[in-house]
């Protein structure tokens, strides 16, 4: 009989401020999504911690007050992991970790270890490596207590190298190494992208775990891995897929998120490079969350950032089946009523005259709800772009209420 694995997940406590840029709602919303990134990485919050500051303290991020009320706390129940939500300089990292004497992470390090956890092929991993010795050198210092000491003994005396500076060389040499290999890796994967030929190029993009993967396999009839997680998706996935008679190629990238490392932008700047020569975007909105306008406010910024916002691009509401607006009750006169309350189809006038008719879709990519007009959206679209570079196949391809009809290619 085969014995119940039993996962033993890392007793964690969270900690953010409340500052004049971020209100309590917006901290907390930044904790719901720390929290879902705390257990992604395999750890379970016990406790959040937050604090009213005009800016964050440099030397403990927080008040010598509230560290005190977080040290009592891990000591008493027995917390292995203090993970804050705003990146630590290194000095912050030092003195907070031998103040509380436990792991203590911030945001961008635990994405980091989301990443090195998910990568797959070799080319993910030298991406996640690099990254992480690029948040590692000016951490170095704060790492490990046996650095800061002179090597001394015969043949040590004098200027000498210190055990920290050999350690950031070694780490300098290691990122150098990891660079020439992504350039070389770049160059493959130029060259495969060259060899596409001049196919019409598809990229969905989106805020992690908003259903890119689920539309991928829905539309391309493929497996890609799906997870209710964050992150599920590191490598990018390219497929051939045929609308009625059109083909044209998909890719499925990695998902975005706010307050995203400057390392990872940098280190996956391969990988993005499958939306900057992308011809269409399919930016993918999981409507379903409370918090999705700012999402994709978030994913607009990285791709202004990579110099991909002026692409044509069809917002793609997903899990339309999940949403649930929220409700005034009829003698409540107190509750104003805003987008939150709104119904899909308010939603759908509203996005539907920001970005015009025929760059939103409302859809559902599990239960294939509006699916139809989805395909027919993408292909219009990508037969637009097609016709554009050939007039001369204007011919091959209908329009996509022709296919229907008998005798069709659907």
């Amino acid at each position: 009989m085969i014995e119940k694995e039993e996962i033993n997940f890392e007793r964690s406590v969270i900690v953010g401020i409340i500052t004049q840029d971020q209100d309590e709602s917006k901290l907390n919303e930044y904790l719901d999504e720390l929290e879902f990134l705390t257990f992604t990485a395999g750890g379970e919050v016990h406790k959040r911690f937050s604090q009213k500051m005009d800016k964050p303290n440099p030397k403990t991020f927080v008040g010598t007050g509230k560290m005190e009320e977080i040290h009592h706390y891990i000591v008493e129940n027995d917390i292995h992991t203090v993970i804050f939500d705003d990146e630590l300089s290194p000095a912050q990292q030092k003195n907070i970790s031998k103040i509380l004497d436990c792991k203590v992470l911030d945001r961008t390090n635990l994405i980091l270890d989301i990443f090195a956890q998910r990568a797959q092929t070799s080319y993910a991993r030298t991406q996640v490596e690099l990254a992480q010795f690029q948040y590692l050198l000016p951490r170095l210092s704060g790492m490990w207590t046996h650095l800061e000491r002179q090597r001394g003994g015969i043949g040590m005396r004098g200027p000498g190298e210190t055990e920290i500076e050999t350690d950031r060389r070694i780490v300098r040499d290691r990122i150098s190494l990891l660079r020439d290999k992504l350039k070389v890796i770049d160059k493959q994967m130029a060259s495969q992208r060259s060899n596409r030929g001049a196919m019409v190029r598809v990229a969905l993009v989106g805020y992690t775990n908003v259903g890119k993967s689920t539309l991928m396999n829905a539309i391309g009839k493929s497996e890609v891995f799906v997870e209710n997680k964050l992150f599920a998706t590191l490598d990018t996935t390219v497929r051939k897929i045929v609308i009625g008679n059109l083909p044209f190629l998909l890719s499925d990238t990695v998902g975005f998120i706010r307050k995203l490392p400057t390392q990872l932008v940098e280190s996956f700047k391969s990988t993005l490079d499958e939306v900057r020569e992308a011809d269409l975007l399919l930016h993918v909105v999981d409507i379903s969350h409370h918090d999705f306008e700012d999402h994709i406010a978030s994913v607009n910024e990285i791709l202004k950032d990579i110099k991909s916002d002026d692409k044509p691009t069809i917002m793609v509401f997903n899990k339309i089946d999940a949403y649930v607006p929220e409700t005034i009750e009829i003698d409540d006169l107190m509750t104003e009523r805003t987008s939150k309350h709104y119904s899909i189809d308010e939603w759908k006038n509203t996005w539907m005259n920001k970005v015009g008719q025929d760059n939103a879709i409302f859809i559902s990519a599990t239960n294939k709800e509006n699916f139809e007009e989805f395909r027919k959206k993408v292909y219009e679209k990508v037969r637009e772009i097609h016709i554009t570079r050939f007039p001369y196949n204007n011919f091959l391809y209908p329009d996509y209420d022709h296919l229907l009809e008998p005798g069709g290619e659907e």
